[in-house]
């Protein structure tokens, strides 16, 4: 803890700089995804293709990715703009299928009852589609949190890795202390993504705890019956 105290600055400005470029992507791929798995949902004779082919974008070694990009986007190798489109990238590469996912649970007769009351089709995507679809994109979107806060971590190799600094240099100086406390606060930082999420998915998406609530009681007298 000695180290900790001696070096919070240090361990307080990789904090911030972790959650900068990790929330970033976090939300340039929500924005992303919601296109794309709203086409994936409504277009089924192309979504195999799609799925596939962001599926295949997610399985690119990300070091690999990060070196790779500067090249691609005309920047430094040191630049932040490559590890924030690389996560980016991952982030709707995981998302789109969960989006197309959230479209197809909602069902089918609310979106042709909003069409025969004369929702137009963007009005319809709005206040119907996409309110219902949000719980199950909540559900995705807690994942990517988790997993661009975790991935961001390999950015250190390439200079723009927040927290991963103190598991590279832990490493290399052969000191595990550094190492733990990288791991510590790089979890503390998900867990606080991940609350803040349920927090606003409570918020903005109050209908979702009453459809739970009775889902929990119908289950409940079914079992009693």
């Amino acid at each position: 803890m000695q180290w900790l105290w001696d070096n919070l600055d240090l361990v307080v400005g990789l904090s911030l700089e972790h959650i900068q470029l990790s929330a970033l992507p976090i939300v340039i791929g929500f924005i992303a995804c919601i296109p794309l798995g709203w086409v994936a949902h409504r277009f089924r004779l192309t979504r195999a293709i799609q799925l596939t082919l962001f599926g295949i974008l997610f399985t690119i070694p990300s070091l690999a990715l990060f070196v790779t990009l500067p090249s691609v986007l005309g920047t430094k190798i040191l630049n932040p703009i490559n590890v924030v489109v690389a996560l980016a990238i991952y982030a709707v590469a995981i998302m789109v299928r969960g989006a197309a996912d959230a479209f197809d649970a909602v069902p089918g007769d609310v979106t042709r009852s909003a069409t025969a009351v004369g929702f137009s089709a963007v009005s319809r995507f709005w206040t119907v589609e996409f309110p219902l679809a949000g719980p199950v994109l909540l559900a995705n979107l807690r994942v990517v949190s988790v997993t661009t806060v975790s991935l961001l971590s390999v950015g250190a190799l390439v200079g723009n890795g927040g927290l991963g600094y103190l598991f590279i240099n832990g490493y290399q100086r052969d000191f595990p202390t550094e190492v733990m406390i990288g791991i510590v606060f790089t979890l503390v930082i998900a867990i606080v993504f991940d609350q803040i999420l349920v927090g606003l998915g409570r918020i903005l998406m109050p209908w979702s705890r009453t459809m739970a609530s009775a889902d929990r009681a119908a289950r409940r007298a079914g079992g009693s019956a």
